[in-house]
């Protein structure tokens, strides 16, 4: 049997690319640093508006004229009055995603999804005077409401899918069709756990230590349903496994590269004594 081993890319071309890369990649983070300024600026003017005048008094045009800006740079930003104070949900989104993403090989899935909903209390943390003067807000107002729960979904829905695929099927050999259910509610835990500690600190007044907290209610998640999620995720490293044909002419292992080697030598050992 011939092995056929792909070529690499000339590096002229690997250091063309990066060169180009780069500023491109700097101007799309300061393009996206100006939006989010913007967005928080936006905000910061409705939220002012909201406790003096009311929310129901207060229009579009009169938080672009306190930000100091048009009527239509406020609609490139916000599709209603109502998103204006909920201005770091979609760049949160996309950080807890990238943890999820970027998650270690053997990190398990629930302390990865754990990880990536921290993303969203940080976000509340950032600017706690803000955070306990709309979390008071959207206790008076039921469109704000509405609008924080379909924040909120999102971010379920992502840990959901995350989640469904990391089941050990091996698990739940007896009904795979408990598997998305697994992993909904599972989902479903971590985020509610999350809200369980947000609304205690925000009922607070933004005080105390709630990365802690939240640690604290996520040990208690992971302990709930921690079982049968994890194909693919190791805590630890697998052992080798080895086995010979009936004729004794293939051996064929199949180990972890980071297995030890004198564990994968056992392995082998092993299956050549049994065959």
């Amino acid at each position: 049997m011939q092995y056929v081993r792909g070529m690499s890319q000339p590096a002229k071309s690997s250091r063309t690319s990066a060169t180009t890369d780069a500023p491109e990649s700097a101007a799309g983070s300061r393009a996206a640093a100006q939006r989010l300024k913007m967005r928080r600026e936006l905000a910061a003017a409705a939220m002012e508006l909201f406790a003096t005048k009311g929310y129901e008094a207060t229009t579009v045009d009169e938080i672009a004229a306190q930000a100091g800006v048009a009527r239509r740079t406020f609609f490139r930003h916000f599709r209603s009055k109502e998103e204006a104070i909920f201005p770091d949900h979609d760049d949160t989104l996309v950080r807890a995603e990238a943890v999820l993403n970027a998650a270690p090989a053997h990190e398990h899935p629930l302390d990865t999804v754990c990880r990536g909903i921290k993303e969203v209390m940080r976000m509340y943390a950032a600017r706690p005077e803000i955070s306990v003067a709309r979390y008071k807000l959207t206790r008076e107002v039921p469109t704000l409401r509405e609008a924080e729960i379909a924040s909120v979904a999102r971010y379920e829905r992502l840990f959901t899918r995350y989640l469904l695929g990391h089941f050990d099927e091996r698990a739940h050999a007896d009904d795979a069709n408990d598997d998305p259910l697994l992993a909904e509610v599972a989902a479903s835990a971590v985020v509610t756990a999350h809200n369980h500690v947000l609304r205690r600190w925000l009922r607070a007044g933004g005080q105390g230590d709630v990365e802690a907290q939240l640690d604290h209610a996520f040990a208690i998640v992971r302990k709930t349903f921690g079982t049968g999620i994890g194909a693919g995720r190791s805590t630890e490293p697998q052992p080798a496994a080895a086995t010979a044909s009936a004729q004794g002419e293939v051996l064929v292992t199949v180990a972890r590269t980071d297995a030890p080697l004198d564990e994968v030598m056992r392995t082998i050992e092993q299956a050549l004594k049994e065959r």
